[in-house]
């Protein structure tokens, strides 16, 4: 499994030229794709605030997106929360790091674009 940031979920299904070669790759080859709960919560806000705009509305863009094959809602636990809380320092957008705090709790990669992220954690987050 692999995690995805907001935006790499986004671009999975509705725009995947948008990705780079690489998270193409590594969305192809995985086995299952794990999108954080705090994903759907961000999509609905972008919406809320007129940032992006989803032709069936997100809450039906998200329950279609989530019902993909390979597809796996990943809640932010507890765990995953006192994770990102202590990274606070590093990684200042509250969204960010309980995504990257969810791929650090189920020891995997996670694909985004954010540079934040990537320096962070070379290692962990591709693009």
């Amino acid at each position: 499994m692999i995690v995805v940031d907001t935006h790499t979920w986004l671009w999975w299904c509705d725009a995947p030229k948008r990705l780079s070669k690489r998270a193409r790759t590594e969305l192809e080859r995985a086995t299952s794709i794990g999108v954080s709960t705090m994903s759907c919560w961000e999509l609905t806000m972008l919406e809320r605030r007129n940032r992006l705009r989803f032709d069936r509305g997100s809450a039906s863009w998200i329950r279609q997106a989530l019902a993909g094959d390979r597809t796996v809602l990943l809640p932010v636990t507890v765990d995953v929360a006192i994770r990102a809380g202590a990274l606070q320092a590093h990684i200042p957008d509250p969204a960010d790091g309980l995504i990257y705090a969810t791929a650090v709790e189920h020891a995997t990669t996670l694909v985004s674009r954010d540079s934040h992220l990537k320096e962070h954690d070379p290692e962990r987050v591709i693009w």
